[in-house]
């Protein structure tokens, strides 16, 4: 029997979590921003390792600037050289993780990096209210550091 939980059951909150990670996915694959915006939550409790040599990178608390990562993202790197696959997608209530692989070109240096990574987000009331991302911070590091 399924759990009740502020009036919703557990398996409908798993399924809204996992709608809205795919609709993350796929206007992050798109390049959507403003679906995106529309995805995060006013405010989002966003982790990602600062890295003073990753101009993409830096703190950020807003749907608004969270949807600006990905366009940031963009302008720094080579589109045609970007890649990332998902091989687990996991959920747990209003959390989601998703580990893989990710790889790219940085378009100032022309340096290449790569590595796993994984991404736990918390949707609630159908927007992402967490998004943390741990990914191989040394090998962007040194792909955009000139040489």
């Amino acid at each position: 029997m399924p759990i009740k939980s502020a009036g919703l059951t557990t398996s409908s909150v798993i399924d809204t979590t996992r709608h809205v990670v795919q609709d993350f996915l796929a206007a992050r694959m798109a390049g959507d921003v403003e679906r995106l915006v529309a995805l995060f939550a006013d405010d989002v409790d966003w982790l990602l390792a600062e890295n003073p040599a990753v101009p993409w990178i830096r703190p950020r608390s807003t749907g608004a600037e969270c949807a600006a990562q990905f366009m940031e993202l963009a302008e720094h790197t080579v589109a045609e050289d970007a890649r990332a696959s998902v091989d687990t997608f996991l959920v747990d209530g209003t959390d989601a993780v998703l580990m893989g692989y990710l790889s790219g070109t940085v378009r100032a240096t022309g340096k290449t990096f790569e590595g796993p990574f994984a991404l736990r987000l918390t949707v609630e009331e159908s927007r992402i209210t967490r998004h943390h991302l741990y990914e191989n911070s040394v090998s962007i590091a040194e792909a955009c550091t000139p040489s």
